[in-house]
C-alpha cells in the first residue's frame, strides 16, 4: 500500500491533502510480539462506515467516506470525501472499514505525542490565567 494506486479513488485526494505519506510502514500489525502489534483506529485514518439504515432519512446513503479527525465518547468525527466535517454517533455505526492509516500507530506518532504535551502545557497555562483574572486562585486550599 506504498503507492495512490492502492487507495479507492476516493481517498486518492485525501491522501494526497496530507502530503502523500508512505503507507507500507505504518499498516496495522495483527499477529506476532505483543510490543511489535500496531492495531486500532488512528487520528487522520482513511475509512468507510456503514449507517444503520432506521437512523437515516429515507432514501439516504448508508455509507460514510472519509477521513477521520477525532474520536469522542459517543460520537466520531468525519471529514467526508465531499468536503463535509460529520459528526457520526458511533450508536448508529453498524461497520468501520479502515481503509489506510495515514499515520503511526499512537505510541509511535512522535507529531502527536509533542501536539497533546504542547496542548496540555496550554490548557494548563489557560486556567491559571482564568483562575487569576476572575480571583478565584485557591489552589493553596486543601480538601
Amino acid at each position: 500500500m506504498g503507492e495512490s494506486g492502492d487507495l479507492p479513488e476516493w481517498a486518492i485526494p485525501m491522501w494526497e491533502e496530507v502530503g502523500c505519506p508512505e503507507l507500507d510502514c505504518i499498516k496495522p500489525v495483527h499477529a506476532g510480539d505483543l510490543l511489535e502489534r500496531r492495531t486500532g483506529l488512528r487520528r487522520d485514518d482513511l475509512v468507510e462506515l456503514i449507517i444503520d439504515s432506521r437512523s437515516l432519512a429515507d432514501g439516504a446513503e448508508n455509507s460514510v467516506r472519509g477521513r477521520l479527525v477525532s474520536r469522542g465518547k459517543g460520537t466520531l468525527e468525519i471529514f467526508d470525501d465531499s468536503g463535509v466535517f460529520r459528526y457520526i454517533h458511533s450508536d448508529a455505526i453498524v461497520e468501520i472499514r479502515l481503509i489506510a492509516h495515514l499515520r503511526p500507530a499512537y505510541i509511535d506518532d512522535i507529531e502527536l505525542l509533542e501536539f497533546e504535551r504542547e496542548d496540555h502545557k496550554r490548557r494548563s497555562e489557560l486556567h491559571e490565567k482564568v483562575e487569576k483574572d476572575t480571583g478565584r486562585d485557591d489552589g493553596h486550599l486543601w480538601g
